[in-house]
């Protein structure tokens, strides 16, 4: 689309692959070029703050709490050199084009854009939900202004989230750990997860029987001769199934009036129905009808590429990502399942073309969303264009990744336009009369697809990996009432109740939505930084709450619920949407929120109580680390109770002794982090022992408990010491197990397990450091085990032994030859690097990702930046490669460790001379002033 004669326009969108894209789409005289995504910040720590503001009371939030929450922004140190490029080219052309995305993030980049860059010429602000040719030329020729309802709506959405983070965390820094953070929707997802757990902890098993008949007709005729059928009633009592149980308890719920079969009663009446003729009482058919799925948003997106790709959300957003910048899809973070009258009309004419006519409806499908505060002036996840390209079409210009995930979308927007999936279920009852004559009823239900409609495009999966697919039919024989059966086979099987299944990042995606708390932009990056701040790990696609978010939630509960409450935060999401609409000011719910005022809007609750601010000082001195560390687990058979202590070196199990005070007893009200005031060696007396990694909380039953204790955690006597008749305990410290008698201990080696460990192996540790001999100097020579493995010693001067064993064998000759001989240090042939990325967008270094000491990093050769947890070197974008580079260039050189000079040896000096520099000392200290010593600063920065 040329633009008009002699003018030159500048198109800034935020990255550069959406710009090289656009470019294409525009004829000559438009430059675009990318602002790589957000140019400016609230200040991320002291040194980002400008000089004059240094000395404000409010400089550390960034925010003038006092002044109508004005935020100081600064422009990201690894944008200054974009930005002076974008300065340059906005004094060369003629009209400014902001095409940032459509949503709130878009709307205040293009905001900060203007403020940075204060262009001389018009500004307008071009939007598009796909990057396609018309869909450009469309977004050129109807611009439209900033929407500054929008940017409100952002700005005050960060400042609350800076707010929130900055006051809370360093609540969880003092009594918890340091460097933990908080966050208005971080908290809350931790909270989702640690509950979870919390169920599957308080879970009993029940197990419960019930018979399998396989059921035969005499004169089959239409569908298969035998089926099966499941006993469900015994003399009009239904039989027992796992709803029936209580779940913290393992019994069946009072007032069920079920009958609960144990494996006894199962197969004795197996027995007494064996031979006994069967009988139809009951068939019920029903027609069966399914209708489609709504094309994706943002969050099923995710849910559907989890269970069928088993992507995880961060790999769902980077690769539709690609696939919006490059043209393939629409806009990828949206609520609203709406398509528009171009969409629906390009999916339908794709069905006629694939499936045929029978399979379009005779009137568009159009849907409704159910997600809470959905924007429905937007469209859902579609394939982009006004004639929709099929999976074959592109699969040579896509990757691996990207093929499947464009497949996965085309397939969702074709079948939300096709036909029902139609046809019919049947439910039969079938009863027996025992020997005994009890009365057996049995149920089968069947289902048969007459036509698939939709089903042929796409089906649904599910969480539950056992659950039956959409598209499955279960035949049933023809079966009429009173028709006679005969079992063919009766067998008795058993089953377990099951804990609530932990979360996915799918299913948590779902849960977030459900409740009306965060946004489609936002929960990749939740999922990704409740992992990174150590609250959740993952396993396989579950996702497990550690021990630390236990401590962190329960601190938020006991004393801060409001802040973690659901529909208190889901109302803050209604509130910004009401700013974004223009129907609510933003510094009237910021002020409620922060300082507490009731004449502004915001949560009552929170207002009544003097606000955040108020509500972290004042309730700070109440909050007893000890406790908030301090996870209650159980009491054992000796009375004892075990709990989870998190400590700073990882969480432990104690249990306290027999008649002493409660293992979570308060030390402090105003203790400090991470068991603080107990120490790691005193405190309240008891068993530790060491919980091993990877061990899920639902993990520690308490024969889990006990084999912890017993195994290498808790203090277990293995005999006493014949030379000296002292006990010798094994017992666990915070660097792993160890022996120990009287005043000796020793670790145990990596070869050792202390489930194994017999009283001859302890002696042998005690015996550490062995005296192997005397050098001819007179020198001692030892053998002992280190941080880095055995090893000989003389003086000062080291040798590594070569196996564990030798340092209970090796001679004073061998060890002095071995002392003798120079030190060797081979040094390793540089590996390979694991994938070359190309040329930085911003620096134009080549950038490798390299296999370090502590995992994969990528580098540009001068700085080097650790793969982020989730993060691998296959998934790492260069654009994700080059932002962790800057962010490590704006923090500058790591400081280099000044040599320490060693102090001269003292001169010995006679009496008389002590006594005058002594004189002369004291005479000096009287001229000269005492200097004060300097503030320290602050180490750490609240995380949002």
């Amino acid at each position: 689309m040329p633009s008009n004669a002699g003018t030159t326009r500048l198109v800034i969108v935020e990255s550069p692959a959406k710009a090289k894209t656009i470019s294409g789409y525009l004829g000559p005289g438009y430059v675009v070029e990318a602002s790589f995504g957000h140019v400016r910040d609230l200040p991320r720590n002291a040194a980002d703050v400008p000089a004059k503001y240094k000395g404000e009371p409010w400089a550390r939030l960034g925010v003038d709490v006092d002044n109508g929450f004005h935020a100081l922004y600064v422009v990201s140190a690894d944008r200054r050199q974009q930005i002076s490029k974008l300065v340059k080219l906005a004094k060369e052309v003629d009209e400014i084009f902001l095409a940032t995305d459509e949503d709130r993030e878009g709307e205040a980049i293009a905001w900060h854009l203007v403020e940075t860059l204060k262009p001389k010429v018009p500004v307008k602000r071009m939007v598009f939900h796909e990057i396609t040719k018309p869909a450009i030329q469309a977004a050129v020729a109807n611009p439209r202004e900033i929407d500054r309802d929008l940017v409100d709506a952002q700005e005050a959405r960060r400042i609350l989230d800076r707010l929130y983070g900055y006051e809370v965390s360093p609540v969880l820094w003092k009594k918890v750990m340091p460097k933990l953070s908080a966050g208005r929707v971080q908290s809350v997802a931790t909270r989702i997860v640690v509950e979870r757990e919390r169920q599957r902890m308080a879970f009993r098993t029940a197990e419960y029987w019930d018979i399998l008949a396989t059921l035969a007709v005499a004169k089959p005729g239409e569908g298969p001769r035998t089926f099966n059928a499941t006993l469900v009633a015994l003399n009009g009592d239904r039989i027992a199934t796992g709803k029936d149980f209580e779940p913290t308890t393992g019994r069946v719920r009072a007032g069920a009036g079920v009958v609960h079969l144990d494996e006894g009663g199962a197969r004795g009446l197996a027995a007494r129905l064996a031979d006994r003729p069967f009988t139809v009482t009951r068939v019920e058919e029903k027609p069966y009808r399914r209708r489609p799925y709504a094309p994706f948003i943002t969050s099923t997106l995710q849910q559907e590429a989890a269970r069928k790709l088993r992507f995880s959300s961060q790999q769902t957003m980077r690769t539709a990502q690609r696939l919006y910048e490059n043209g393939y899809i629409t806009y990828m973070r949206t609520d609203s399942v709406n398509l528009s009258e171009t969409a629906i009309a390009a999916a339908r004419r794709q069905i006629v073309e694939l499936y045929g006519e029978r399979s379009v409806p005779p009137e568009p499908r159009r849907y409704t969303g159910k997600v809470k505060n959905a924007q429905e002036a937007h469209e859902a996840i579609r394939p982009a264009g006004d004639n929709f390209r099929t999976p074959g079409d592109v699969a040579r210009e896509l990757s691996g990744d990207e093929f499947k995930l464009y497949e996965l979308i085309w397939r969702r927007t074709i079948a939300s336009q096709m036909t029902d999936a139609v046809g019919s279920s049947v439910s039969v009852r079938i009863r027996a009369v025992s020997s005994a004559q009890e009365e057996a009823d049995f149920g089968a239900t069947g289902k048969t697809i007459t036509d698939p409609g939709f089903l042929r495009a796409y089906v649904e999966s599910s969480d539950d990996e056992n659950a039956e697919a959409e598209d499955a039919e279960r035949r049933l024989p023809t079966l009429v009432k009173d028709q006679p059966l005969t079992a063919d086979e009766l067998a008795a099987q058993g089953h377990h109740t099951q804990p609530p299944s932990r979360y996915t990042e799918a299913s948590l995606v779902k849960a977030l939505e459900e409740l009306g708390i965060g946004r489609p932009s936002t929960y990749a990056s939740i999922m990704q930084t409740i992992q990174d701040r150590g609250y959740v790990n993952k396993r396989g696609q579950a996702m497990i709450p550690t021990f630390l978010a236990f401590a962190v939630i329960g601190l938020m509960e006991r004393h801060y619920p409001r802040l973690i409450d659901y529909d208190f935060t889901a109302s803050m999401e209604n509130e910004l949407d009401e700013i974004a609409g223009g129907d609510h000011a933003a510094v009237d719910f910021l002020t409620s929120f922060y300082f507490g005022s009731a004449n502004g809007a915001g949560d009552q609750a929170i207002a009544h109580a003097g606000g955040l601010k108020k509500l972290v000082t004042e309730n700070l001195s109440e909050i007893d680390a000890r406790s908030v560390n301090s996870i209650p687990l159980h009491t054992d058979d000796e009375g004892r109770e075990v709990v989870v202590r998190v400590g700073r070196y990882g969480p432990y199990l104690q249990r306290a002794l027999p008649g002493s005070a409660s293992g979570s007893g308060s030390a402090s009200a105003s203790g400090s982090a991470s068991g603080e005031g107990e120490g790691e060696e005193g405190g309240s007396q008891g068993d530790r022992a060491p919980i091993p990694e990877g061990l899920a909380p639902d993990e520690l039953t308490p024969e889990k408990v006990h084999e912890l204790f017993l195994g290498g955690g808790g203090e277990r006597k293995l005999g006493d010491d014949p030379s000296t008749g002292e006990p010798i305990l094994l017992k666990s410290g915070r660097f792993g197990p160890y022996v120990a008698s009287g005043e000796r201990k020793s670790s145990l080696l990596r070869s050792q397990s202390p489930d194994s460990l017999t009283l001859e192996q302890a002696l042998r540790l005690l015996s550490l450091p062995r005296l192997v001999g005397v050098a001819p100097d007179g020198v001692e020579v030892f053998a002992n085990n280190g941080r880095y493995g055995p090893y000989v010693k003389r003086g000062d001067e080291f040798r590594s032994l070569d196996s564990e064993d030798k340092m209970f064998t090796v001679t004073l000759d061998e060890a002095l030859a071995l002392l003798a001989a120079p030190k060797t240090r081979q040094r390793r042939a540089a590996a390979p690097p694991l994938r070359e990325m190309g040329a930085d967008p911003l620096t134009e270094k080549p950038l490798v990702i390299k296999d370090g000491r502590f995992g994969p990093y990528v580098t540009d050769g001068e700085f080097n930046a650790s793969l982020r947890r989730g993060q691998t070197p296959e998934e790492l974008t260069l654009a994700e490669a080059s932002e962790m580079l800057a962010e490590k260039r704006a923090k500058g050189p790591a400081p280099k460790k000044k040599a320490t000079k060693k102090a001269a040896p003292a001169k010995k000096t006679t009496a008389a001379k002590k006594t005058t520099a002594a004189k002369a000392t004291k005479a000096t200290a009287k001229k000269a002033p005492a200097k004060k010593a300097p503030p320290k600063k602050a180490t750490s920065t609240p995380k949002e």
